[in-house]
C-alpha cells in the first residue's frame, strides 16, 4: 500500500528485454532497499529483484507492460518513487495500491495564478469512478480531481511544491500518464454492480 507521496525521484539506468518482460535499473539516493521490497514507480508497483550500487533493479512482467507505459522507459528517464507505506507511518495521501487502472494523455496544460493545471484524458474506467474533488494517482502522485471540465476529461491541479519535486514538472501536451483511480470509488462501484445485478467490467 501506497499514498502518492513521492519520496524521491530516481533516474533509469538499464532497460532491456528479458524472459519477454523488461529488466529496468534504477538510481536512487536511499540508504535502505531490500530485495524483495514493493516500491512503487511511476504509480506502479514492482518488486526490488535486486540492490545494485546506488540503487536497485525490477523485472517488469508482459502483463505489466500491458497496463503501463513502463515499456516506454529508456536510460536518462527519471521517475517518480514511493517506498511502501509502514504501519504506523502517516497517511498524507490517499490509499493507493499501485496498481495502474490505465494509461492516459495529457490533452492540455495551463496556468492559473501559482497552480499549473493538466487536463487528463482518461480511459472509461478511470472516468466512471472519478468525481470532481475526488482522488486520482497520475504518475504515481497523488492528486485532487479539481474539475471534469468534458467527458472522459480530468482536471488536475499542481502546486509549485508537487511540479517541481516530481517528474510532472517534465511534462508536456502529449505525453502519457500512469492512472490509479480512487480506490473507494472502484468499491463502490463494484458493490453497485453485484447489487443491481449488473456484470462487472
Amino acid at each position: 500500500m501506497f499514498t502518492g507521496l513521492v519520496s524521491a525521484v530516481g533516474t533509469v539506468t538499464l532497460a532491456r528485454e528479458r524472459d519477454g518482460g523488461r529488466d529496468l535499473g534504477i538510481a536512487v539516493s536511499w540508504s535502505a532497499i531490500e530485495p524483495g521490497e514493493s516500491i512503487a514507480v511511476n504509480g506502479a508497483c514492482l518488486t526490488v529483484e535486486r540492490v545494485i550500487p546506488g540503487g536497485f533493479q525490477v523485472h517488469v512482467v508482459r502483463t505489466s507492460l500491458e497496463r503501463t507505459a513502463l515499456g516506454l522507459l529508456q536510460a536518462g528517464d527519471r521517475v517518480n518513487l514511493e517506498q511502501a507505506l509502514r504501519a504506523g507511518e502517516p497517511l498524507g495521501g490517499h490509499l493507493v495500491q499501485g496498481h495502474v487502472d490505465g494509461v492516459g494523455t495529457i490533452v492540455g496544460i495551463s496556468q492559473r495564478d501559482d497552480a499549473r493545471l493538466f487536463d487528463i484524458r482518461v480511459p472509461d474506467g478511470v472516468a466512471d469512478v472519478t468525481v470532481a474533488l475526488g482522488s486520482i494517482t497520475v504518475d504515481g502522485v497523488s492528486l485532487t480531481v479539481n474539475a471534469m471540465p468534458s467527458p472522459r476529461v480530468v482536471q488536475v491541479s499542481l502546486i509549485p511544491f508537487t511540479f517541481e519535486h516530481t517528474t510532472l514538472g517534465d511534462r508536456s501536451t502529449g505525453d502519457v500518464v500512469h492512472l490509479e483511480a480512487d480506490l473507494i470509488g472502484k468499491y463502490v462501484q463494484a458493490m453497485l454492480r453485484r447489487t443491481l445485478g449488473a456484470t462487472p467490467a
